[in-house]
């Protein structure tokens, strides 16, 4: 079950609110616990008991570790959170990893060994490391051990940030977990930041995805230039909007809940650097991977050499993070690459160079970067970076087709990856008496909310990229 299906809008969330707000206060932490549990069991209901395993193991582990503290015996508590780390890190890499290690001593040694074939469980990298960040900074005494197993298994378990993110550290929510307050203005805001999620997942996403996936299904070795750079732009707007849209949507229901949940993407697309971009972009994991890799593997602090060896490790992570194939481990070190060339030799050219060159820069690199996150193929990764320099031509029918198709589309999504409509209706509604404001916003959403409706009852396209994670 996804959040732009018509079950969860029409059947799970509704009921879940409904109830969520009956409940005495004492008891809505059990009751959100048990719908993100059925939430996760709805689409893969065999792995509820990893979802339930890794909930109590986190849990002990915490315990574990801040009682060891307490009694001042350092050398256990290191050992027990190594324990908890091999564990969750082996879950992962069995679930999501093995057969990739399979396949490729396999290819190597020319072997025959059988590949496990197990189903991804969705959302396993996200509570991994959520679930990774909590008994981490129990050992680092940054935050108490939660000792309420049900206000524990909320924070893992918490259905609008379960499959997706955000990455939400414990420490950013361990007040609300148990002291939180709802508020109308802060349900109605969570309404608000929903629909404009949905909107850009249903409106923007799915129909600039459907170009993408006419364009990649066409033979790599007669894409001409034209189309091969609609199809590349194409998946750069879907995969922002698909993911944005998803964390906007997560945001909005944590507000509905009554959780504050931190900020995922900036308007990345605005960035001048691949720096900038990676401050911008996918918020929570790169905060996740500074706090808990980069900084214990001594960060910048150890001279230039070692810093440039740390950028690897972490990029090639975050590479493999994003999924189970070798494309995702190269598109992890291409930006590992040119983030140590802009610490090392570019920052100074690019601040001197004009805005638009900034812009244009950072812009080409994005979408080279998103070619390699698309296409698992290396064979295909290259007959496509071929396509985009000319190789089979500049332009055909095909391509002149699908311009004049999408042109509008695209237009649509470049300015709305911008803060343009943003201030267009800031400027709008802040010349009107207040009444007007709410009335000009409610009638805002719910159309936006409509027009998403008549789009996924009409339309049985509705793919979720960020699943595979």
């Amino acid at each position: 079950m996804v959040f732009s299906s018509l079950t969860f809008l029409f059947l799970f969330f509704p009921i879940v609110i409904g109830v969520y707000y009956l409940c005495p206060r004492v008891l809505r932490n059990l009751w959100l616990l048990a719908a993100s549990l059925l939430f996760y069991a709805w689409g893969e209901p065999v792995y509820i008991r990893l979802m339930v395993a890794s909930i109590l193991f986190n849990y002990l582990c915490g315990l574990g570790v801040a009682a060891l503290q307490k009694r001042q015996k350092p050398s256990p508590a290191k050992g027990l959170l190594i324990l908890c780390i091999v564990g969750n890190i082996g879950a992962l890499g069995v679930f999501k990893y093995a057969d990739l290690l399979i396949d490729t001593v396999n290819g190597i040694a020319s072997s025959h060994l059988a590949l496990l074939e197990l189903a991804l469980p969705i959302g396993i990298s996200f509570y991994t490391f959520q679930a990774l960040s909590y008994v981490i900074d129990v050992y680092r005494g940054t935050v108490a051990a939660q000792k309420n197993p049900i206000t524990f298994g909320t924070y893992i378990a918490l259905f609008p940030q379960l499959i997706a993110g955000p990455i939400v550290q414990y420490k950013t929510v361990e007040q609300q977990l148990c002291g939180r307050r709802e508020t109308a203005a802060q349900f109605a805001e969570g309404i608000g930041r929903f629909t404009v999620g949905l909107g850009k997942k249903v409106l923007l996403a799915n129909q600039v995805g459907a170009l993408w996936d006419t364009v990649a299904a066409l033979p790599g070795t007669s894409l001409t230039a034209g189309t091969a750079w609609l199809g590349a732009l194409a998946f750069t707007f879907q995969i922002y909007f698909d993911f944005s849209g998803y964390s906007d949507m997560a945001i909005g229901l944590g507000k509905m809940l009554g959780f504050q949940f931190l900020e995922n993407f900036d308007y990345p697309y605005l960035s001048r650097s691949i720096t900038e971009y990676w401050r911008r972009w996918h918020i929570s994991l790169g905060t996740w991977f500074r706090e808990y890799v980069y900084i214990p593997l001594g960060g910048n602090r150890r001279g230039l050499p070692r810093q440039i060896l740390n950028l690897i490790i972490v990029w090639g992570l975050t590479g493999l993070w994003h999924g189970a194939s070798w494309n995702f481990l190269l598109w992890g070190l291409y930006y590992g690459v040119i983030l140590i060339l802009e610490k090392v030799w570019l920052q100074k050219p690019l601040q001197k160079a004009p805005r638009a060159v900034q812009h244009l820069y950072s812009l080409l690199l994005i979408v080279f970067g998103w070619v390699i996150f698309a296409l698992t193929d290396f064979g295909a990764i290259g007959n496509y970076f071929a396509a985009l320099f000319g190789a089979h031509g500049g332009a055909d029918s095909e391509t002149l087709y699908l311009l004049t198709t999408n042109l509008i589309l695209l237009v649509i999504a470049g300015v709305a990856s911008t803060r343009l409509p943003a201030r267009l209706a800031e400027r709008l509604v802040q010349r009107m008496h207040p009444a007007g404001q709410t009335a000009v916003r409610c009638v805002f959403y719910a159309g936006v909310l409509l027009m998403c409706i008549a789009f996924l009852v009409g339309d049985s396209y509705n793919p979720f990229l960020y699943f595979r994670f």
